[in-house]
């Protein structure tokens, strides 16, 4: 797999009803802006078109997308680590995850029903190695908030802010970030790949020790 022909496409979370939900498309290297919407179909179309070219790509959601499972109750609910005072557990973490959830599930299952057999997965290794029989799309969480908000564009704030998750996910998988590995953890408690989850339940191929296996989280910084 070359990472020259990647496409990653990121995605907004948020109500489709009013008007929060959006996407945008990057290609690698460059990070060019390939493409951008407001309407589900649109980034499934985006992923699904890219992947039967035959690039690697990769989706991104900014929502919690995975959680920590510890073994004492008393631990339940506690931040990941990296997180600082916006834990996954917290209203607005706990909404775009239930959001998420639904729509990721939704993007995949779409996605799988355009390319029965693609094989899907959360781990960045099990993807680079796709050219030698790994996993062409790679699933990850983006994390787009405080100083990492861009300035809103004439498509609107979030686009914006999809548009950043995917230039930020692109740097940090091509190493142009200094940055290396991921912002976010559940270690040193158990990890729940919601990510995982949801490809499995769409019909995608994923290993699975992925359910129990940490998620790439990459958190947009400020420009400049």
């Amino acid at each position: 797999m070359k990472l020259s022909a990647a496409c990653v496409v990121a995605v907004d979370v948020g109500s489709v009803r009013t008007g929060s939900f959006a996407w945008a498309a990057v290609g690698m290297p460059g990070h060019t802006l390939t493409a951008h919407g407001d309407d589900p179909a649109g980034a499934a179309g985006a992923l699904s078109a890219a992947l039967t070219d035959g690039a690697s790509a990769v989706l991104a959601l900014e929502a919690p997308m995975s959680v920590p499972v510890p073994g004492d109750w008393k631990l339940l609910g506690k931040g990941r680590t990296g997180e600082g005072n916006r834990a996954w557990s917290a209203s607005a973490g706990a909404g775009a995850l239930a959001t998420g959830l639904a729509q990721g599930a939704w993007l995949l299952a779409e996605v799988a029903r355009a390319l029965p057999g693609l094989a899907a997965t959360t781990q960045v290794p099990r993807w680079r190695g796709a050219a030698d029989g790994g996993a062409p799309l790679l699933l990850v969480e983006a994390f787009v908030s405080g100083e990492g908000k861009p300035v809103p564009t004439a498509l609107g704030p979030h686009a914006a802010d999809a548009e950043a998750a995917a230039r930020a996910v692109a740097a940090r998988l091509a190493g142009e970030d200094g940055t290396d590995g991921t912002d976010m953890t559940c270690a040193p408690q158990r990890a729940f790949s919601l990510l995982a989850a949801q490809a499995r339940w769409a019909g995608l191929a994923v290993a699975g020790d992925e359910l129990a296996l940490d998620v790439l989280v990459v958190r947009a910084r400020p420009a400049g």
